[in-house]
């Protein structure tokens, strides 16, 4: 560039604009000229880091467990398994990374054949599969229930087959445990919205029972039956069951919890006399819940408990699985049980749009699959 004669030309003008103009003009150029001089040299911005797909998670046992991308063959075992099947199926991605289930011990049709497309040729465990068997199936990530870590889990980790242990036990856990899958599928998004149909659900019914006094909660009890010829034999849930929570969550007193322990406690008909309550709720996971409740509420035995003589004597709903259970349905569960704690403040709940509701958000099935594939499975204490 001419820098010389660029500056002559701009001084002849200047002078005849005037001098307050050409040293405006001059002092600019001497700031140009200094800012050129002086500027650093460019120097590139460093281009930004493609996202990372490695998954960290923190399971329910409180292990670390990392993947340095979403797992693609999954493997589902273990004891309690239908728990991991429902909430691990409620995300769309299962249905191609599964590639082996276990056979479920209580089952009236197998529920997963509804979702799956390719179920009858994903490889079938049994809850006595060892580690060695659950390896043939080269997985890269293992769920199993948290109880299973000592039986099962340590020898896959020891090969260094990937595990993440889930609970699944209560409703908080449930609300960690989808947020883990949420993760190890790469879709929080859906995590989020699982979560928010059960938060739905459970504000509803604080909102319904908000101000509810001790002295309005009726005692309760909770049974779950095993019959063997004409005898039936009881037992009571610990009082860290879900079953429990159901009972303190849906506005009712529960009579057992002192007499509980570790795990379901047997009780005999002299307690439950002794306990009173007011309300029954009755659990068969292997029979028809309506006959038990049928043989029980008409045994002389029984005719003088209160819940006998008021019509209070309830059989568990279910369908391909029993409700009371810390399995998806633990929310149908609680809000039919919310019904019949306090149908005063909550007996306006249509239980079948819940039914429609929770097939269809959960797992993607419409009204029509729902009412030719679920509705008539139900049992117990339920409006059909």
């Amino acid at each position: 560039m001419d820098l010389a004669i660029g500056i002559e030309d701009v001084q002849g003008r200047q002078r005849r604009r005037g001098p307050g103009l050409s040293l405006m003009i001059g002092s600019g150029l001497l700031l140009l000229l200094v800012g050129v001089a002086c500027a650093p040299p460019h120097t590139p911005s460093p281009p930004t880091p493609a996202p990372s797909s490695k998954i960290v998670v923190e399971d329910a046992l409180g292990r670390t467990v990392m993947f340095e991308s979403p797992p693609q063959r999954i493997v589902i075992a273990g004891k309690a398994n239908f728990m991991l099947n429902d909430a691990i199926y409620a995300f769309p991605e299962a249905r191609e990374r599964v590639v082996a289930l276990t056979k479920a011990q209580q089952s009236t049709a197998p529920f997963l054949t509804l979702l799956e497309p390719n179920y009858a040729a994903k490889l079938t465990l049994t809850l006595e599969s060892t580690a060695e068997q659950i390896a043939a199936a080269q997985p890269d990530l293992v769920f199993l229930k948290q109880m299973m870590h000592e039986s099962v889990g340590q020898a896959l980790e020891a090969a260094g087959i990937p595990v993440v242990y889930l609970s699944l036990e209560t409703p908080e856990q449930y609300e960690r445990d989808i947020a883990i899958l949420g993760t190890i599928f790469a879709n929080p998004q859906r995590a989020e919205g699982i979560q928010d149909f059960y938060h739905s659900r459970m504000d509803r019914i604080k909102v319904a029972l908000a101000g509810l006094d001790a002295s309005d909660r009726p005692s309760a009890l909770v049974l779950q039956t095993t019959t063997e010829g004409d005898v039936i034999a009881f037992e009571v849930p610990p009082t860290t069951f879900i079953q429990t929570r159901m009972v303190e969550l849906s506005g009712g007193d529960p009579v057992w919890t002192k007499a509980s322990g570790g795990g379901w406690t047997v009780v005999g008909l002299e307690q439950i006399a002794a306990w009173n309550p007011d309300r029954i709720f009755v659990i068969s996971y292997f029979q028809k819940v309506d006959d038990v409740v049928a043989q029980l509420t008409a045994d002389p035995a029984w005719q003088g408990l209160a819940a006998v003589q008021q019509g209070q004597v309830f059989g568990f709903p279910g369908d391909f699985y029993s409700w009371d259970q810390p399995d998806s349905r633990w929310i149908l569960g609680l809000t039919w049980m919310t019904t019949k704690m306090h149908p005063e403040l909550f007996g306006g709940v249509e239980l079948r749009s819940e039914i429609e509701a929770f097939y269809g958000e959960l797992y993607g099935l419409d009204d029509a699959t729902v009412e030719a594939e679920v509705l008539p499975l139900l049992t117990g204490d339920v409006a059909r």
